[in-house]
């Protein structure tokens, strides 16, 4: 397994342990990873136990819910995303795109592990609904598009059979199209979960034209090497995740090593993907903040 399919079978694994996903869903989900029963099995036993040995701050209060009262930050003044495709590297991309009304900026919005679904648009909206033009990138695009896959879990299976090195170059030609519906805008990245992951290692390939970007709970790839890239990175946790919040002192280093301009922030009380307001580890207190921490960030690295 590549780092980005091991982290896939890590997150099932999870899912089951946080009490997301029945056996029999985790044990179907990693054998449409490839895996076999036996190892399979092994991994959710090893996920257990390590969950039991570790002092995590899982025994703190139950970070707020997706039924919280709150509604998701920036819904209030969205706008609508529309269907685009375009060429990619080796056949047509597709996407989401919503046009600011007075563009400050241009985003590209990288998925979580389920594809370009409805939450992903919603983020591309609230964006553009905030004065950046954004486009949702759909990384199954060349697997006939999220749409194509009725189980999620299959979307998120095929996703994993995809070289690291065609979501780079599918990464970079949506940048590309940014820079064509957003002239003189100058382009941030921002991404979740799988996507954070990919934002990564859209910095360690050099992250050419990218001003700004931000990885909110992403797995650090090996060995990360920032040199040649240019952009201010804003990388945000979830206390409660100690899986992928264990990384934040290497991509602290490996920033700071490279001369990076960066801001790593955790939000307290909140888990792996709180910011999804459609799931059920949503914190509606967090999600609020890292809302406000994005769009000020944009504003530094990206407004005129």
């Amino acid at each position: 397994m590549n780092p980005l399919q091991r982290y896939i079978a890590d997150e099932i694994a999870t899912d089951h342990v946080d009490g997301l996903l029945t056996r029999r869903e985790a044990m179907r989900r990693l054998s449409l990873l490839g895996l076999g029963t036996a190892a399979a099995a092994a991994l959710l036993t090893s996920c257990s136990v390590a969950r039991d040995r570790s002092e995590t701050p899982k025994a703190a209060p139950a970070p707020e819910t997706s039924t919280g009262p709150a509604r998701p930050p920036g819904t209030a003044s969205a706008r609508p995303t529309s269907p685009i495709s375009w060429a990619g590297s080796v056949g047509q991309l597709q996407g989401a795109w919503a046009q600011a009304a007075n563009s400050k900026g241009a985003v590209l919005v990288i998925h979580e592990n389920k594809g370009l679904n409805d939450w992903v648009r919603s983020v591309a909206g609230r964006l553009a609904g905030a004065g950046y033009s954004a486009l949702a990138i759909d990384l199954l695009s060349e697997k006939g598009g999220t749409a194509a896959f009725r189980d999620p879990a299959e979307a998120t299976a095929a996703l994993s059979t995809i070289e690291p090195e065609q979501f780079i170059h599918d990464m970079n030609s949506g940048i590309a199209e940014l820079k064509l519906r957003a002239p003189g805008r100058k382009v941030g990245v921002v991404g979740f979960c799988f996507g954070g992951g990919l934002v990564w290692q859209l910095l360690s390939a050099g992250a050419l034209g990218v001003s700004a970007a931000v990885p909110f709970y992403g797995p650090l790839p090996p060995n990360p090497d920032f040199a040649g890239c240019k952009a201010a990175v804003l990388a945000i946790y979830g206390a409660l995740d100690s899986r992928v919040t264990g990384s934040q002192a290497a991509a602290k280093a490996a920033l700071d090593r490279f001369g990076l301009v960066n801001d790593l922030v955790v939000e307290p009380n909140a888990d792996h993907a709180f910011f999804n307001d459609t799931g059920p580890r949503y914190n509606a207190t967090a999600a609020a903040d890292a809302w406000q921490r994005l769009l000020d960030w944009l504003s530094r690295y990206l407004s005129p």
